[in-house]
């Protein structure tokens, strides 16, 4: 089968809160005729993008083409979860034109590309490029390390200790396999942000390749769309710290979902938030919360102790349940403190 017959795969990968479900709004509402399917991973087992994604379903991209995989890294459940999902993708009515794939905040991506080399698959589709989300703000700022002040002083203390952290790791493999970074929040982190991320990025990246900035997502889809990169036959352009290795390990995170009671005061949850990312380090919260007196469901998105909210929709017949996902690095993680932090 010849490339022009291969369903084509765009991957989007990036760093905890970077934008890629804004993204993939923006792509799914400006497709330019082309059918879309999606695949949401979420790391953890309850997820929120895709359903945030579901909600924004039109002709081009329908909530059948929606598929999320909330059981854990699919790079890690290859023959379980990824092949199985990607061929019931190709095998509806309507095949699509273009298959994005949203990749957990925690996922390395190269694992993932080594997937595609699978016989049920691999005539069939191929990666047309990696886009990488960075958030601008946060790596000017470099917090896309756990502690780089901590790592820094224990570097100074003894020169042969491993100073990469989980975290960087992340970042860096990411950055190496993109074929585009998207440079997010670009608004938030001003042009003063936006030169010290870039010189951080092009440091990390192996080859030079375009970096351009983004705001809310919205970016021209026939630059991130169509780059017919081939990247499952362009492994060795794409160096991990894992290279070598048959799989990896999530170990260094560790995620719990907090069924949460119903709220009388939004700007409480707010600094609960702020107070857990500024006191137990935690990296992401994202979730829902029912409001006393309000129909609609509250949308809770934090990257460390930036909080967005926002009413999305109404609950309708759903129970007005909510639940908060919470991210942090194992050796930090206090569920007891966690759940006593946000009320639950």
């Amino acid at each position: 089968m010849n490339d022009l017959s291969k369903i084509p795969v765009t991957v989007i990968t990036g760093f905890l809160g970077s934008g890629k479900t804004t993204l993939i709004r923006h792509l799914m509402q400006n497709a330019g005729g082309r059918r879309l399917a999606v695949l949401v991973n979420e790391f953890g087992t309850v997820g929120v993008d895709g359903d945030i994604l579901k909600s924004c379903a039109i002709p081009d991209c329908p909530a059948e083409n929606i598929v999320e995989l909330a059981n854990g890294c699919i790079c890690c459940t290859v023959a379980d979860d990824f092949i199985p999902t990607i061929e019931a993708l190709m095998a509806l009515p309507t095949k699509p034109d273009h298959i994005l794939i949203e990749t957990s905040g925690l996922a390395l991506p190269k694992p993932l590309l080594k997937a595609f080399d699978w016989p049920a698959i691999r005539s069939k589709i191929t990666v047309d490029g990696v886009i990488a989300l960075a958030d601008a703000e946060a790596v000017a700022a470099g917090r896309f390390a756990a502690d780089e002040h901590a790592v820094d002083e224990q570097r100074k203390a003894d020169d042969s200790i491993d100073h990469e952290t989980p975290l960087s790791e992340v970042f860096e493999d990411q950055i190496s396999c993109a074929d585009i970074i998207l440079m997010s929040k670009a608004d938030l982190a001003g042009e003063t942000g936006l030169d010290a991320a870039r010189k951080v990025i092009e440091a990390e990246s192996p080859r030079s390749i375009p970096i351009l900035s983004m705001s809310e997502g919205v970016i021209d889809p026939n630059v991130v769309l169509g780059l017919n990169a081939k990247a499952e036959d362009d492994l060795d352009a794409r160096p991990s710290h894992h290279d070598g290795h048959d799989d990896h390990e999530h170990d260094d995170f560790e995620t719990i979902v907090v069924p949460m009671p119903e709220v009388d005061d939004i700007d409480a949850l707010v600094t609960a938030i702020e107070k857990l990312a500024n006191e137990q380090h935690i990296l992401r919260v994202k979730g829902y919360v029912a409001v006393t007196g309000k129909p609609m469901r509250l949308l809770v998105q934090a990257v460390g102790a930036r909080v967005r909210q926002q009413f999305d929709r109404p609950w309708g017949t759903d129970a007005r349940q909510g639940h908060l996902v919470v991210i942090a690095e194992h050796d930090h993680i206090d569920t007891a403190a966690i759940r006593a932090t946000l009320g639950a």
